[in-house]
Parts: C-alpha cells; sequence; structure tokens
C-alpha cells in the first residue's frame, strides 16, 4: 500500500506541535506527498504528532473512515505513538518507502440506555469506564456477561478494558496486560468494597452489561473523551465493534519492546548491556 496523500494531526495550541507539523509538512512535499488538513477523511495515512490521549481522538474521529494512523511521540508514555521525535524523518520515510506494519486494534461499541430509550451511543479505543465524581461515596451496579450474571459489586467504580486500554488506567488499577492479538476485554473493579473481587478477563465477544444499582453523582467515561451521568436503573451496553482501528508501525517496532522501554522493564540489564 503506498501513501500519498495524508493528513497531519497535532496536539491543539502547543508551539512544540506545530514547529514539528511545519518540518514534517516540508519533509513529505519533498518526498512528493500531498498534505492534507487535519481530519480530512480522504488520506491514505494520518501522522498524529503528540501523545496517545491525542492519538485516541484521531483514532476515535478516523476508524470509521479506515484511514491507519501512525504516531510520532511527544507525550510521556506514548504505547500509541511508535516514532520517537528526534527519529520523526528517517521513522516516517521508512514508512513511505513501504517499510511498515499495520496492526489492527479492536475497540468497544458502548450504548447507554434509560428507560429502554437510547441516551449515548459511542466508542472506546482503550477503554469505558462507571466511576463516582464526588468523594466518600462507593455506587452500586450489576454486571453481567452474555446474559449470566456475574456480580452486584459495591465500588468505586468498573473499567472494561480492550488490550490496546489494558496498558492504560486499567493497568494502574491492577489489572492484566493483554497482548493486542489477544481477543479479550478485561473487567477491573475500582477500590470494590470486598476483598475477594479481582479482574476478570472474557472473551471479546461477549455482549457486557453494566446496570445501576446505587448511583449517587456516578458518570460513565469512554476513553477520558465522551462521558455521561448514570442514574439508578441506567445500562451500559458493551460490545466488539465491527470497526477496527489501524496501527502503522516502522520497522524495528515489536510490542514487548515497548512495553520493556515503558515500563522499565529490565531497565538493570539493558544498562547492564550498554556499558558491555
Amino acid at each position: 500500500m503506498s501513501f500519498r496523500r495524508i493528513a497531519l494531526i497535532g496536539k491543539p495550541r502547543s508551539a512544540e506541535s506545530e514547529s514539528s507539523l511545519q518540518q514534517l509538512r516540508e519533509f513529505l512535499r519533498k518526498r512528493g506527498c500531498e498534505v492534507l488538513p487535519e481530519g480530512d477523511t480522504k488520506a491514505d495515512l494520518a501522522i498524529v504528532i503528540g501523545g496517545d490521549g491525542t492519538m485516541l481522538a484521531a483514532a476515535r474521529d478516523l476508524v470509521r473512515h479506515h484511514v491507519p494512523l501512525v504516531g510520532i511521540n511527544m507525550g510521556r508514555l506514548g504505547f500509541m505513538t511508535d516514532i520517537g521525535h528526534q527519529d520523526m524523518q528517517s521513522g516516517v520515510g521508512a514508512i513511505l518507502d513501504g517499510k511498515y506494519a499495520i496492526e489492527e486494534r479492536s475497540l468497544l461499541d458502548a450504548e447507554i440506555t434509560r428507560a429502554g430509550k437510547s441516551m449515548l451511543r459511542t466508542i472506546a479505543l482503550n477503554e469505558a469506564v462507571i466511576g463516582k465524581r464526588s468523594q466518600g461515596r462507593l455506587i452500586g451496579f450489576e454486571l453481567r456477561a452474555d446474559g449470566e450474571f456475574v456480580y452486584r459489586l459495591r465500588a468505586d467504580g468498573i473499567i472494561v478494558a480492550t488490550p490496546t486500554g489494558s496498558t492504560a488506567y486499567a493497568l494502574s488499577a491492577q489489572g492484566p496486560i493483554l497482548h493486542p492479538t489477544v481477543p479479550a476485554l478485561t473487567l477491573v473493579p475500582l477500590n470494590p468494597h470486598t476483598l475477594s473481587a479481582r479482574p476478570v478477563s472474557v472473551s471479546d465477544r461477549c455482549v457486557i452489561e453494566i446496570v445501576m444499582v446505587h448511583s449517587i453523582d456516578a458518570r460513565a467515561h469512554f476513553d477520558g473523551l465522551a462521558l455521561h451521568d448514570m442514574v439508578e436503573g441506567d445500562r451500559l451496553i458493551l460490545k466488539r465493534s465491527a470497526d477496527a482501528v489501524r496501527f502503522v508501525h516502522p520497522p524495528g517496532y515489536h510490542y514487548f519492546a515497548t512495553l520493556r522501554e515503558k515500563l522499565g522493564w529490565s531497565e538493570a540489564i539493558e544498562k547492564r548491556r550498554a556499558t558491555d
């Protein structure tokens, strides 16, 4: 696949991002590419300059249009932005030369219903979260998977994460890391009022339903970008989307190498190798 029509997406109101975007525009034009404005859905490729939040927003906007994405990392961790800022031109150049791999990442279709009426429809690449808004008040909910009762729980909330989202909020809540090729979702309770509640992984073909039982100041979040207040009786229904986000990886990308780098695994070993 040849990438010739390229949309550039940068973090809003960032001087550093604007400077990098201008450098990249000039580089792409020299390579004979047509540079499209941000959000153009006719692009062959979208290049995102920023962190995971910028990439999340771009992926949500473009997934229905099947535009693949690659990220230039200018954030903190950058699990979804593969190319380091200092390697921007060499990384993008290699992709333009046809040296890349495309990986599809699953996402969730989400719907909130109230008394049988749809209140919100959205998507989630990382996670859907129901949480409390005020301090000191637990919320209560009932969880079902494919119609089967799982549990009723009082907690600060619950995260339903995709493999992509398993290294985001769910990781900080002690959820498992899911490799992107694993067809699963992880259900991670937030500070449950019981010692026995633990994260559970289920097939991503399951339909997850969360029913609010006690929901003073409860709110649902989707990738931290879409949100909706929840009241008692509300239902959040989650299922795997028919669409998928396509990430373009440059040469040398390896998932576990990314985890080692971002999470600091084997730091002592890597430092010793560097000095040998």
